[in-house]
């Protein structure tokens, strides 16, 4: 990790209050939206490039290399005159990622011929761009940028490395640096964005693969020529490229600004994560400069050292980071130290110093105590409906943690049972619990009307077949739990009810715990209205 990337990243131009800066229709950032255009005909292109204008897209990249059969001259004019965007043409070689398997001639042929035509840029690789230049002869018409392009499919140099290749680009008669690397981990994206930021030059710098999705997004915050979204998810040009519709309504990518905040959730995996739904509709809605990103993190401790701005400004953790995050905390929230668990971390604007709570017990315990109270008919009296039940916990990680501690407090005898014995021992002795294994779950049954909790992450997208235990096994409960909320009803649940049991979806504890969240990263309260509209769209 090399030491300048750790800097990151002051680039607001003031430290700007979170609130205020509404969420009307005011652009924040001039980055353009580039949809890829692939397809095996120019009249299929017609269709996609009329598609890309409606959903929002500033400009189309028509990739020629997709074509099946390509008359240059005829076509470019048809695609021209019928784009009703900008055009972008792109004509990639397999050496450089692409489609294109022929003679180097006719290619940049086609490019040239491109500009001629009226093209509002091309894009041509770093290592053809000087003999593309001595086809052009000076002769390059004045409306047409030319985009020089460097593709790095293994990695992501160092910024000193990337810096060099900056200027070779340059010199290469760019009008547009554009370099694409890949992420290996989620910190390599600092070295572009330090790239951008301090760029002389229009630059565009994607980083591809899934840990490389934020900067396609934060591209906005840092001064990115343009980014690319997509028409239909899975249909890219390249590894990690989001919808042009998530870009806009999920990201709110237009109101991205130099002093947006940056919030996210911290996972592995995290692509599933409904957490940036929420919070980027919450923030929107209440006219919070923030945006909310998926982060795919391997190393929790590198995440948080790389990106040191106070612009990182909170994060949620998921699996399985809740432990390691707690150790990564300048100050930890006595619930949470004496759960072990961190699932929501602030950075304090005035130091950058972080602090680390857990909001997941009172999340899952509430909506647990709810449940309870529906199906005996109790109104919220005194005391907590799971005083003196027998309360099991399935997981002895982050989220396992928090249960047994939120029933424990409640006055519930709670059991862990665990894979490995050991691990739910080790739980079990420090909330003063019982402890045993999944397999002994299965016969296990001291009483009827049992609680049970699941908190691992088997059931969830995309192996919905799993279960942590037999149907059989669910009838001693009167009440099932299932942290998992994708899908929204797991196999778990299904048969817990289909054996009698009151069910709550992880979907109650995600809202639940969001609430607090919101109100940590924001210091307003939480629009709970709002939360449990959104995600009944779930």
């Amino acid at each position: 990790m090399d030491s300048a990337s750790n800097v990151l990243l002051a680039s607001s131009p003031s430290a700007a209050a979170v609130v205020g800066m509404g969420s009307g229709g005011v652009r924040r950032n001039p980055t353009l939206i580039c949809t890829p255009i692939m397809a095996d005909s120019v009249d299929k292109m017609a269709i996609l490039m009329a598609e890309a204008k409606s959903v929002g897209a500033d400009l189309v990249e028509i990739r020629l290399d997709s074509l099946k059969d390509f008359n240059h001259n005829s076509d470019i004019k048809t695609l021209i005159l019928h784009s009703p965007l900008p055009t972008l043409f792109t004509y990639r070689p397999m050496w450089e990622g692409g489609q294109y398997n022929g003679d180097e001639k006719p290619r940049l042929d086609a490019l040239r011929l491109a500009m001629e035509l009226g093209a509002d840029y091309i894009d041509v690789e770093l290592k053809v761009a000087h003999e593309f230049n001595e086809l052009l002869r000076g002769n390059k018409p004045g409306k047409c940028k030319l985009i020089v392009s460097s593709h790095n499919y293994e990695n992501t140099p160092s910024v000193e490395e990337l810096g060099n290749l900056v200027a070779r680009i340059q010199a290469a008669g760019a009008d547009i640096v554009k370099i694409a690397t890949t992420a290996l981990d989620i910190s390599d994206v600092a070295r572009i964005f330090q790239i951008t930021v301090h760029s002389q030059v229009p630059i565009i710098g994607l980083v591809m693969g899934e840990r490389g999705l934020i900067s396609r997004i934060l591209c906005a915050k840092f001064g990115g020529y343009l980014t690319f979204g997509t028409l239909e998810s899975g249909v890219v040009s390249a590894p990690g490229q989001p919808t042009i519709k998530d870009l806009l309504d999920l990201y709110n990518f237009r109101q991205i600004g130099p002093d947006t905040k940056v919030f996210g959730i911290i996972g592995k995996p995290v692509g599933h994560s409904k957490s940036p739904v929420l919070f980027n509709e919450a923030f929107k809605s209440v006219g919070i400069n923030g945006v909310y990103v998926h982060l795919l993190v391997d190393d929790i401790a590198r995440f948080l050292q790389t990106y040191s701005s106070t612009d990182f400004a909170g994060f949620s953790c998921t699996i399985p980071h809740k432990e390691d995050a707690l150790k990564c905390c300048d100050e930890v929230h006595p619930v949470a130290k004496s759960i072990g668990a961190v699932n929501c971390i602030i950075r304090r604007q005035n130091d950058g110093k972080l602090f680390g709570y857990n909001t997941d017990y009172v999340g899952a315990i509430s909506a647990i105590e709810e449940g309870l109270r529906a199906s005996q008919n109790v109104s919220n009296t005194v005391g907590s409906p799971l005083a003196g039940k027998l309360f099991v916990v399935i997981g002895a990680g982050g989220a396992g943690k928090a249960l047994a501690y939120g029933a424990k407090e409640k006055g519930a005898r709670v059991v862990i049972a665990n894979r490995t014995y050991e691990r739910a021992k080790v739980l079990a002795d420090i909330i003063g619990g019982d402890a045993i294994t999944l397999a002994d779950l299965e016969n296990f049954h001291p009483e009827d009307g049992m609680i049970l909790a699941n908190t691992t992450s088997i059931g969830m997208q995309p192996k919905v077949d799993e279960t942590p235990v037999s149907k059989n096994a669910l009838r001693s409960y009167s009440l099932v739990f299932d942290a998992v909320y994708t899908p929204k009803i797991t196999r778990l649940l299904r048969e817990a009810e289909e054996s009698g049991a009151k069910i709550v979806t992880g979907l109650e504890m995600f809202i639940g715990q969001a609430y607090e969240q919101f109100e940590r990263f924001t210091e307003l309260p939480a629009p709970k209205e709002l939360f449990q509209k959104i995600m009944s769209k779930y």
